[in-house]
């Protein structure tokens, strides 16, 4: 069965007719990203804070030695924030209106990312409070004479819509202060993401979101056509799929769906993230881990039967903070999410790569929210992560491998043909 998956992907490679070299953009063929006609597998991590600590002389170092320890472990994806609403120091302090500093702390961290071959993942607003958020859209609206009731509104409303697609536009035509490429047209950045989990509390059915996915990703896609997108979802499932709504943590209905919202047109790859310390935190360690496999298992069999997308597991941890913590039980999960994505890539699945919660450099503890990571302060933590970049670099060795192998006989048997 594996066998079979590996040599699919590499026919579909074939088809596609896609060569070595390239344009450093990561494209999606079929359910497997690929990168100047090789497969690409995103082992990486979250870094939320590397804009701001980039508009910091004082502490760009962090995100230098951030991103140059991530590349030395092997890691190949970075996601982060493109957003900051508001408040002291913001991106965008009013609509329309931005702080060039800040923005060129994000030109930093892309200018870095690159000299250490990492792509990166660009979230463009956040769901919650935190960095402004559809909140702070939705105060921003009101204080323009809107009359608006809740948050959720942020879906909905005409004008906090267009706040949103302008600071898109924003970002997207951005020309980078330190390479000069605009960021639509950096191969750096690997994908945008329209939300960090979004969430609408007062449409359980969906609709609402299903409809906010579809009209923004066509406009991102009206302006950028070189950047894969995705929409930034948790996972979880609704209405269009109530066959899987055991496969919920209980309770979570939260206005999302996992099958039809990553089935709207310009959503090029889907997302799931993973906190059963957080959701069930009632449940012991071991039934946590049994549903992370569950889980898993669900996203990873529907993104290929259903979706037909690849599956990027984009967030996942393990809390410190948690009762009975210990640094085995992070290693299994980190392990457990590792041998799901493994086993699908390595039978031609679409299980794409995985990035945990969160990364941070020496000298942030403050950061610290209980699942950080330093790498080399927790030596078999970094370990699971440096051997699971390894096994994936291997396995997409082995398919390019493959394919060279595969091309050289084909050309030997038309020679042999008098051809």
């Amino acid at each position: 069965m594996r066998l079979r998956g590996a040599l699919a992907l590499l026919v579909l490679l074939c088809i596609h007719g896609i060569e070595a070299g390239g344009d450093g953009f990561v494209r999606v063929h079929g359910t497997r990203f690929v990168l100047n006609g090789n497969p690409f597998y995103a082992n990486g991590f979250n870094a939320y804070w590397l804009m701001h600590f980039g508009a910091d002389p004082a502490q760009r170092s962090k995100v230098t030695s951030a991103l140059s320890q991530a590349g030395g472990s092997g890691l190949s994806v970075a996601r982060t924030w493109a957003f900051s609403d508001g408040g002291s120091n913001a991106l965008q302090y009013y609509p329309g209106h931005y702080n060039e500093n800040t923005f060129q702390g994000l030109d930093f961290v892309l200018s870095e990312a690159r000299k250490h071959g990492i792509k990166v993942i660009l979230s463009l607003v956040n769901s919650y409070e935190s960095f402004g958020g559809r909140k702070q859209y939705v105060e921003w609206a009101r204080e323009q004479g809107q009359s608006i009731g809740s948050d959720d509104e942020f879906f909905r409303n005409p004008v906090v819509k267009g706040f949103y697609k302008n600071h898109v536009k924003t970002v997207l035509t951005r020309v980078n202060t330190i390479t000069g490429v605009a960021y639509k047209d950096d191969p750096t950045i690997m994908a945008w993401e329209l939300m960090n989990e979004p969430r609408c509390q007062s449409d359980l059915s969906g609709n609402t979101i299903q409809s906010w996915i579809t009209e923004m990703a066509a406009h991102v896609k009206s302006i950028d056509g070189n950047h894969l997108l995705e929409a930034g979802l948790e996972g979880f499932y609704g209405a269009s799929s109530s066959y899987r709504s055991s496969v919920n943590p209980s309770g979570y209905q939260v206005g999302t769906d996992f099958i039809a919202n990553n089935q709207v047109p310009g959503i090029d790859f889907a997302t799931v993230h993973s906190y059963p310390d957080q959701w069930l935190p009632s449940w012991d360690d071991q039934s946590q881990l049994r549903f992370l496999g569950s889980w898993l298992d669900a996203h990873i069999a529907d993104a290929q039967a259903v979706l037909r997308k690849p599956l990027l597991v984009a967030e996942f941890g393990k809390s410190q903070r948690d009762p009975g913590y210990s640094g085995a039980q992070r290693d299994a999960v980190f392990g457990t999410v590792y041998a799901k994505i493994y086993d699908s890539a390595r039978a031609g699945g679409p299980a794409a790569g995985g990035l945990f919660w969160q990364l941070l450099a020496e000298g942030m503890d403050s950061y610290g929210d209980g699942y950080e990571v330093v790498l080399g302060r927790a030596p078999s933590t970094t370990g699971v992560i440096t051997t699971q970049s390894r096994r994936l670099q291997v396995l997409a060795r082995t398919l390019v491998r493959a394919r060279k192998t595969k091309r050289a006989q084909g050309k030997g048997a038309k020679g042999g043909n008098g051809r």
